[in-house]
């Protein structure tokens, strides 16, 4: 029984291929297109599902998609005959591409795929539910989904039971955390369904003096954790902007223009908006386990992306324990929405796994073998040399990176979801100081705000921080242990405020650990990863420390690299040392002159 997952046409579109209840291959269509969040109905997603399970779709049983059209439509229309007049541009704008594509999905599917069966369809908080609970290693839990809004849905909770996800209350729009917190995003001059995870960057370096405020006017917040917006602050309901002017004189002033430069007022707006999200999520919690009376949590939608919150939470001892959807947002709607169909609408039984790996460490996306990869870079010109073994090329890695040296890393199935865990990412030491700084100006050309995180062994997490169990998806923040903190003199703490903080190394691992004193912590094992467990294990070998720096193989406003051209291509465009490919292992210094192309974004895109 082979089952095709899709989400499309908001953000973050992908697909996912489950077969006798094991999952294939899943993939964001970004990865191929090259266009970050890409929208578009995920061709080349499915390309590579299909191609990866060595089927066509004529072998496939069926198509499942993540939301109801007809019922999100329902919605647009009744929140604009709400607000008529107002709105009519922003009505005008949307109708097209309903009225050509979101209105006749199992056409659309049927033209794109050659598809001529029938289209089965999962509500959007559905998908969300049952791509956080199947996953998980609970044979029961409560379920917690948040993010904007889905058909009317913006936050729902239910119990997972067998191979059955049962929603038992919703919140609906047009009051949302996740359209409250990218409200803010868009304030700050961030980009909406991207930017927010900058938003909780920064939120450190603020002081949340604006909390009453954000609770006395915008929202009106009750014990079991719902609330109710207050919409004059708003212009999201109709409009085409997030806040309305209202909102300006609330924050001192208009929002943030984008790219312009950070001052204290974002750093507390940012701080502010993120302590009002974990009280929400906290009480939300509070109120789950006392109506379900469930030991175990399982989350997904796109706010559980919030690591800051999920760490709070896990902290809090709410629940025995968690398991958040490594790919939470829309994106993890097409697997999702596999699953539902699969286990509501098959009534097929659960391939239960106690480890909690039934997801193979979301790494689900697409490989390449040494003679692909080095026909892949010969035309370029590269350099490389071939290590005989596994260990020889973790070995020689791990001993540039003590060196200082920065690795793009680019080794087995590339990471479903929107974190690099180790198959495409960029590596470095995280003892070294100034290594934050150098990755976000010279390597990723981003704000130098932006913290990175430590990719650690499985099972060393409490020697090193605040973390009791594995965090192998990136999904919590902990505090450093104190035994690696570093002593910061008060004088110094107060005379540095805002960015300037930066400048005060808080632990040993200066390149992992934020200004708040923590870290967003991935785990490490050799069952999901064992090129990248070998790594580290030489490199604690060497070092005594039992992590690397990691964040994703990419520049500012890109994807992650998803072939080895792309992953050349963005080595020779940065100060990137050394680029390891499977078994190749490139040094720059050894690389011929880079004549960058002004079409090499076309060179490498799919036809």
């Amino acid at each position: 029984m082979r089952i095709l997952g899709l989400s499309a046409y908001f953000h973050d579109s992908a697909a996912c291929l489950i077969e006798d209840g094991e999952v294939v291959a899943a993939a964001q269509e970004e990865r191929f297109s090259r266009k970050k969040h890409d929208e578009k109905f995920p061709r080349h997603a499915v390309d590579f599902c299909l191609k990866q399970a060595g089927v066509t779709m004529q072998q496939v049983d069926h198509v499942a998609y993540y939301e109801k059209p007809f019922l999100k439509f329902e919605r647009i229309l009744e929140t604009h005959l709400a607000f008529a007049p107002k709105g009519l541009k922003s009505f005008m704008m949307a109708m097209p591409s309903w009225l050509s594509q979101k209105l006749w999905l199992p056409q659309v599917i049927a033209d794109e795929l050659g598809w001529d069966g029938r289209v089965l369809f999962a509500e959007h908080h559905e998908s969300h539910a049952a791509s956080a609970f199947f996953p998980s290693p609970f044979e029961r839990a409560a379920i917690l989904t948040l993010d904007g809004v889905g058909e009317w849905a913006t936050a729902s909770y239910g119990v997972g039971r067998g191979n059955q996800v049962e929603i038992l209350h919703e919140m609906r729009f047009p009051h949302s955390l996740g359209l409250l917190y990218s409200a803010f995003t868009y304030f700050t001059g961030f980009k909406v369904n991207s930017g927010e995870y900058k938003l909780m960057g920064l939120a450190p370096y603020g002081e949340p003096r604006f909390v009453q405020t954000i609770l006395d006017h915008v929202i009106s917040l009750k014990a079991d954790g719902s609330f109710a917006m207050n919409l004059e602050y708003f212009d999201y309901a109709a409009g085409l902007k997030m806040t309305s002017s209202k909102m300006n004189s609330l924050l001192g002033g208009p929002p943030r223009q984008p790219e312009s430069a950070l001052t204290q007022r974002e750093m507390d707006i940012a701080r502010s908006i993120q302590v009002v999200t974990e009280e929400i999520v906290l009480r939300m919690a509070r109120h789950v386990r006392q109506e379900t009376g469930e030991k175990y949590l399982c989350l997904a939608g796109g706010v559980a992306l919030n690591c800051v919150a999920n760490g709070r939470l896990l902290r809090e001892g709410i629940f025995n324990d968690l398991y958040i959807q490594p790919a939470s947002g829309d994106a993890g709607g097409a697997l999702g929405a596999a699953l539902a169909i699969q286990h509501h609408f098959l009534d097929q039984p659960r391939a239960f796994k106690t480890t909690g790996n039934w997801q193979r460490g979301s790494y689900l996306g697409s490989e390449y073998g040494p003679e692909e990869v080095r026909q892949a870079l010969i035309p370029l010109g590269a350099k490389m040399s071939c290590c005989a073994s596994m260990s020889e090329m973790a070995t020689k890695t791990a001993k540039l990176i003590a060196e200082g040296k920065v690795v793009g890393w680019f080794q087995g199935r590339m990471e479903f979801g929107p974190r690099a865990l180790g198959a495409r990412s960029i590596l470095g030491d995280p003892r070294v100081a100034d290594m934050q700084r150098r990755l976000n100006v010279k390597i990723k050309f981003r704000e130098g705000f932006r913290p990175f995180a430590p990719a650690i062994l499985s099972g060393r997490e409490a020697e090193w921080f605040d973390l009791d169990r594995p965090s192998p998806y990136m999904l919590l923040v902990a505090p450093v242990a104190k035994k690696h903190r570093l002593l910061v003199c008060e004088a110094d703490e107060v005379a540095l405020s805002g960015l300037h903080k930066l400048r005060l190394p808080r632990s040993t691992i200066a390149a992992v650990t934020h200004v708040d004193g923590s870290a967003r912590v991935q785990s490490v094992d050799a069952e999901t990863h064992p090129a990248f467990h070998e790594l580290i294990q030489r490199f604690d070998e060497l070092t005594g420390c039992p992590m690397v720096v990691n964040t994703s193989f990419n520049l500012r406003g890109e994807p992650m690299v998803e072939s080895p051209a792309q992953a050349y291509t963005c080595f020779m465009r940065t100060d990137m040392d050394v680029l390891v490919i499977g078994p190749w292992l490139l040094l720059k210094e050894e690389q011929p002159a880079w004549a960058e192309k002004e079409n090499w974004r076309e060179q490498f895109q799919p036809d």
